[in-house]
């Protein structure tokens, strides 16, 4: 697709005004998009409440079945979306056929599934004054939920989103980034091809600050807003939307711990680190950039990291289990190399890496930076306390088990820790001192979509996942009714 369009009132519409979608390996140009306007929006908006009035009225099993041919149509075109996604990001071509978009299918079959099981609570209630009384609880949706996605991880997160948002009787208005419009511009294909209402799901392409990301998060026509993204994007999201104190859902940044403790399968444990910092080059906000290992195995397991870190390759053309691939921009890259500068000129040391790697063909162009691991960063310093979401980390050794919680425990950020030990004393003991949404032990990524999502501090606001989406996408109500001549 050479140009990408907004869908509203299930219509592709062009504005006039375009952005360059630019390839991550190369810097070249894949498509063009057109960027939405106010007008546009409103339009968007007017089409998508006029749909809720009668899609949030819709059985359940509508709705489900809506989902359901929504997977569908992905499958139908799963290649299709496994080239768009791994060229809008530059990610291994693998890496989105066995995680991104499978895992979008499955969001939409699970939110499908879900709601054909779910069960309202009730309560008999009974007073000295009153009559009896029956409280039940029914879920009402919002309306229009304003759904603005991230770029690392595209059409995985869009559904995410939609799936219990639909499901529970919202609308949409999407907003995914400017670097990764492909994928969503497919979905509205395949949302087109499905006898649905127009204004159920609507796609508008643009950036976010001073665009129609800010204009969604203000618009006062639109009733809540689920975000993923950074976390200074996050606050002035929240500081738009105050205006109307519309309900929001944010998984935001994170800067995430592994701790290593010396009796962990050292080999296991390598294997999990690497994988957890370098996984997508490291642009997930659930990837690991402080590493804390026990005194005792500290350069043995450095030793081994750096040995498997210089295994890692940039070679898309097989099937491995870790590939990298260049960051998402070109201000990406520098971001990630102004605290590659930083860190040196505070006496750290770049065990492996620490640069910008050179080809000698077109990747050259490209936004890539090599896989790196500082030691030797002071405590104080950015690099250990700011998010830097790129293929690196830094090490640190730790003595003791309060020693490592509070050193991991010490950032604003509360999103995700691993911990590698064959004592399950230990792993019981220091998860619940971890002041994060998540805790793996002796494991990385590993999902169950019924469990809740989610971070503290400056890594977000609320949770996601089972039925903590479903209270946030269409929040619980009570319902009394007195019964009249009860004993």
């Amino acid at each position: 697709m050479d140009e990408l369009l907004s869908f509203v009132e299930a219509e592709f519409v062009e504005t006039g005004v375009w952005l360059d979608n630019l390839n991550p390996r190369n810097g070249a140009r894949i498509n063009r998009v057109a960027e939405a306007n106010e007008a546009l929006l409103d339009r968007a908006v007017h089409s998508a409440k006029e749909a809720a009035s009668k899609w949030g009225r819709e059985s359940v099993s509508q709705r489900s079945e809506f989902l359901l041919a929504i997977a569908e149509g992905i499958e139908a075109r799963f290649d299709e979306f496994v080239r768009a996604e791994s060229l809008d990001t530059g990610k291994p071509i693998h890496q989105a056929r066995s995680l991104d978009i499978p895992r979008a299918i499955s969001n939409l079959k699970f939110f499908a599934t879900l709601i054909q099981t779910e069960t309202s609570e009730s309560f008999v209630t009974t007073t000295n004054d009153a009559p009896r009384a029956l409280n039940y609880i029914v879920r009402k949706p919002h309306g229009v939920v304003g759904v603005i996605c991230p770029w690392n991880l595209p059409l995985l997160l869009l559904t995410w989103k939609i799936a219990p948002a639909l499901a529970t009787g919202n609308t949409v208005i999407i907003k995914p980034s400017e670097h990764t419009p492909t994928s969503a511009t497919l979905l509205a294909k395949v949302v087109a091809e499905i006898d649905a209402s127009a204004g159920i799901v609507n796609v508008l392409h643009g950036k976010g600050p001073m665009s129609v990301g800010e204009m969604i998060a203000a618009h006062p026509g639109i009733d809540a807003v689920t975000f993923t993204g950074s976390s200074a994007t996050g606050s002035k999201i929240m500081e738009v939307a105050s205006k109307s104190v519309k309900p929001l859902s944010f998984e935001l940044g994170g800067k995430n711990a592994a701790i290593v403790f010396s009796d962990a399968d050292i080999e296991a444990a390598v294997k999990g680190v690497v994988r957890s910092v370098f996984s997508n080059s490291g642009q997930i906000c659930l990837c690991t950039e402080r590493v804390y290992v026990q005194q005792d195995i500290f350069d043995s397991f450095v030793s081994r990291l750096t040995e498997a870190v210089e295994a890692l390759s940039f070679d898309d053309s097989t099937e491995k289990s870790l590939t990298l691939g260049p960051l998402i921009s070109r201000d990406q890259r520098d971001k990630v190399m102004s605290y590659f500068d930083l860190a040196i000129k505070e006496g750290a040391t770049a065990i492996i890496g620490g640069a910008v790697p050179h080809f000698g063909d077109e990747r050259d162009d490209g936004f890539y930076v090599q896989p790196t691991v500082f030691t030797g960063v002071p405590k104080h310093s950015r690099f250990v306390r700011e998010e830097i979401f790129g293929p690196v980390c830094h090490i640190e050794k730790f003595t003791t088990e309060q020693e490592v919680i509070a050193a991991s425990n010490d950032t604003s950020f509360g999103l995700a820790a691993s911990i590698w030990t064959n004592d399950i004393n230990v792993a019981h003991r220091v998860a619940p001192q971890l002041s994060v949404g998540m805790v793996w032990i002796n494991d990385w990524f590993r999902r169950d979509l019924r469990a809740p999502f989610g971070g503290t501090k400056l890594s977000g606001i609320g949770r996601e996942g089972g039925h903590h989406s479903l209270d946030f996408y269409a929040p619980p109500s009570n319902v009394c009714l007195s019964i009249a001549g009860g004993v």
